[in-house]
């Protein structure tokens, strides 16, 4: 699988009118297709399986260079796994190495959701994400607290997890003063997850720092509290 044959298969499902459509509502200033997620998480998958980890990093790193809309969601999509093997430690590094070029919140999303597992997987690479936080970037910013949500999603987490948790709301604690609506609906997404959890923490979050979230935000992260 070259990055010419994948391209020719995501062509293969364009939808030019579609393409007109992603485009005015993305905002951002590249090559659309108009293929539905579906359809780029089905040949994802099938590249995935016939792929090596090196060749699907090659293939990801050549799709994210050609800028087009659907290409970087495929490159993302690609790895998009629990488990890498042999060794993980390339696929790491090629999607932080993404994250500076972040400029819509699609694409930082679906890169996102691959990170997150790459996370999970090795937890210690929270000590590079915490560089993001005080990023001129505010997309690399954002993406601090988008790679990290699986932290809200343990009902019982081991103390371990406990603390990762409490390092990541520290960061938090740092965006809410922070203007920009992304970064505050960020803030509001993890506390909403959370709360689904561990209310009991949201609420005392809220209660310390509520008052200096935008009104939206607060409204969001506490809108699963009873």
């Amino acid at each position: 699988m070259t990055p010419d044959d994948a391209l020719a298969q995501l062509r293969a499902k364009a939808d030019p009118q579609k393409a007109v459509d992603m485009a005015a509502y993305h905002k951002a200033d590249r090559p659309y297709l108009g293929v539905p997620v579906p359809v780029i998480d089905d040949l994802a998958k099938e590249w995935r399986a016939a792929l090596s980890l090196d060749d699907r990093l090659l293939l990801a790193s050549a799709l994210w260079e050609t800028d087009i809309h659907e290409a970087r969601v495929a490159a993302a999509k690609l790895l998009t796994q629990a488990r890498i093997r042999p060794d993980d430690e390339g696929a790491w590094r090629l999607i932080a190495s993404w994250v500076p070029w972040f400029d819509a919140w699609a694409i930082a999303d679906h890169v996102a959701v691959a990170g997150q597992k790459r996370l999970v997987w090795n937890p210690a690479r929270l000590d590079e994400v915490e560089g993001w936080t005080t990023s001129d970037h505010m997309w690399t910013r954002r993406a601090a607290l988008v790679m990290t949500l699986p932290w809200t999603r343990d009902r019982n987490a081991k103390p371990d997890d406990l603390a990762r948790r409490e390092r990541i709301l520290g960061w938090a604690a740092l965006y809410v003063d922070d203007p920009d609506w992304f970064i505050q609906k960020a803030v509001a997404w993890w506390l909403r997850d959370l709360s689904k959890r561990d209310p009991a923490r949201v609420r005392a979050f809220l209660d310390r720092h509520g008052a200096r979230m935008k009104a939206f935000s607060r409204r969001e992260a506490g809108r699963m509290l009873t």
